[in-house]
């Protein structure tokens, strides 16, 4: 799924290669866009915090080791 805005009154949605004036579309459709982007800024949201959460366990891994590298 796709947004685009050509101008700011006449927003345009892009889903599976057509393309869709948002203003002509009924409330339900309208909601499910939403409904949508909600889900795929959660997911982004999530994914960055996978990636943190992933380099703070590698740098705990290599304070790990530098420790016990100490005690041979």
């Amino acid at each position: 799924m796709s947004e685009k805005t050509n101008d700011y009154e006449n927003p345009v949605l892009t889903f599976e290669g057509k393309k869709y004036l948002i203003n002509e579309l009924s409330d339900d459709i309208k909601e499910s866009i939403k409904g949508l982007q909600i889900a795929e800024t959660q997911l982004k949201m999530h994914e960055d915090t996978l990636k943190l959460l992933s380099i703070s366990r590698n740098s705990l891994v290599n304070q790990l080791r530098e420790k016990l590298n100490r005690l041979e």
